[in-house]
């Protein structure tokens, strides 16, 4: 037994290059945990965009299918990213390209779920033949930083307002564009509690704050629905489930909604208007991702005198496979995620860490009951701060 750890030591070391960049298995193991504890928040956060909107036949995904591609789709890929980079960064749906695709494919374009994610997947391969073309990085070169800043904050508005909407604080209004929301309606005062607690999470520098937030409002949600909504204050979510682990739904059988795909946008939209939309979400995940890269690669000194990522290509390449992945997946675009500081703050410096994170992305599959539990007003205050974060 002893040889044996002794051997699976060695060879991690040998792969990971783990002495060159002085660290140890112990340290990226813990900045694994890091790097996932403050990323599961997406787990549940993507199922309440996604999941919260029916498409113009009325197909809505369920929760607890997006969950589970949510969860096979970040740790597949944050696994490869450890593999082939060797850099500490994981990969999940993005947020803001998530909300894109719910809010403006689905809700504005009217197009379905399956068509919506046929773009997505488009996208990602489009910018995949960019990357191994080195047309992408020659693309970044010529582009102001002006203007990648300002897509930047584009989208984190777009998803603080998606947050107070979700969060019932904002409303359509019949004579404005928005009006606000009913302060003293149960699902506010919840969004109102999860907010500010999230705040001070964040001030504490509680590490998964977001994730600590989601579940203690969701708490608070499910004591105020039982004892004081009439088990109806938050529609179907608010109750406690009669189970907390299950197989992984969505995958296979006739509901899946892994690998289903449909071209049925051109003729619905035309070539031009088609084009125009893959090209919207390809700038938003192309500008997020470069700026994403380059501030973890300043976090962990990886850069060179010139302020250049080394071996750069093959992170970007994971990151494009990642929007291919998620379209074909059905969980929206996958995109490195700028909450890998935190596992290159504990320390991780190699891809060990990243698939540390991803294994345990791959085991929180089993929990989609969970996600049922979850009110949108829990996650509407994580939208809100991250979107903040974005600007």
């Amino acid at each position: 037994m002893h040889r044996l750890l002794s051997c699976i030591t060695a060879r991690l070391e040998r792969r990971f290059l783990l002495r060159e960049r002085q660290t140890t298995i112990l340290t990226e193991t813990r900045a694994g945990f890091s790097t996932f504890i403050v990323m599961a928040y997406i787990i549940f956060v993507n199922p309440a965009i996604l999941g919260n909107i029916s498409d113009p036949s009325g197909a809505i995904l369920p929760s607890s299918s997006v969950l589970s591609v949510t969860c096979l789709t970040a740790g597949f890929l944050t696994i490869l990213m450890g593999v082939i980079s060797n850099y500490p960064f994981a990969l999940a749906p993005g947020m803001g390209l998530n909300a894109l695709v719910a809010f403006y494919l689905v809700g504005h374009l009217k197009l379905t779920w399956v068509e919506a994610m046929t773009m997505v997947l488009i996208e990602g391969s489009i910018i995949m033949v960019l990357v191994l073309t080195q047309l992408r990085q020659a693309m970044m070169k010529a582009i102001p930083l002006s203007l990648k800043k300002a897509i930047g904050v584009g989208v984190g508005l777009f998803l603080a307002l998606i947050g107070f909407v979700n969060g019932g604080l904002v409303s359509p209004g019949d004579s404005m564009i928005l009006s606000l929301g009913g302060i003293t309606e149960m699902g506010v005062l919840v969004f109102l509690f999860g907010f500010f607690l999230t705040i001070w999470l964040i001030i504490q520098r509680i590490k998964g704050a977001l994730l600590f937030s989601i579940l203690l409002t969701t708490l608070l949600a499910v004591v105020m629905n039982n004892f004081f909504g009439g088990d109806h204050a938050f529609g179907s979510a608010a109750r406690l489930p009669s189970r907390f682990l299950s197989f992984p739904q969505g995958l296979v059988g006739p509901e899946a909604i892994f690998g289903r795909c449909d071209l049925s946008f051109l003729p619905k939209l035309g070539i031009l208007s088609s084009v125009l939309a893959i090209f919207s979400i390809m700038l938003s995940d192309f500008f997020d991702t470069m700026g994403t890269i380059v501030g973890l690669g300043e976090k962990g000194s990886f850069l060179d005198r010139k302020g250049n990522l080394p071996k750069i290509g093959r992170v970007l390449l994971v990151d494009s496979l990642g929007a291919a992945i998620g379209g074909l997946a059905n969980s929206s675009s996958n995109t490195t995620y700028i909450e890998s500081s935190t596992g290159i703050t504990e320390g991780g410096r190699t891809g060990l860490t990243s698939v540390v994170a991803g294994i345990l992305f791959l085991l929180a599959m089993f929990f989609s009951p969970i996600a049922e539990i979850i009110p949108k007003e829990a996650t509407a205050p994580s939208l809100v701060l991250v979107g903040f974060f974005d600007d």
